[in-house]
């Protein structure tokens, strides 16, 4: 069964003209180890609401996706392979919290 988004309105939540789902979250991350700021592997839940709409013949079209709610599990630097050194950033390229390591999404001194 195929799935095919429609364009939305550009909000956070919302699917852009190419079908992708905008994310809730804009956090940026920075490895402190080796100064990666653009390849992450981050494990995400979603809690998300669709239109799903069946033909008679019982093809599947995903209409209108949304993203209630989104929480980052973990985050690792694609080029290191560890999340022990992932921070996140503010909208500069320094550390929001120059603490360290994250755990479940945010710096691991705010998650103790």
């Amino acid at each position: 069964m195929a799935s095919t988004p429609t364009a939305g309105r550009g909000r956070p939540g919302r699917p852009r003209a190419d079908g992708t789902l905008r994310t809730v979250s804009s956090t940026r991350y920075r490895c402190t180890a080796c100064g990666n700021l653009t390849r992450f592997d981050v494990t995400t839940t979603r809690r998300t609401r669709a239109f799903h709409h069946y033909s008679v013949g019982g093809e599947l079209t995903v209409e209108e996706p949304e993203v209630l709610d989104e929480h980052v599990e973990d985050v690792a630097c694609r080029w290191c392979g560890t999340g022990a050194n992932v921070v996140a950033v503010d909208g500069s390229t320094e550390p929001a919290d120059a603490g360290g390591p994250m755990v479940d999404g945010v710096p691991r001194e705010a998650a103790d």
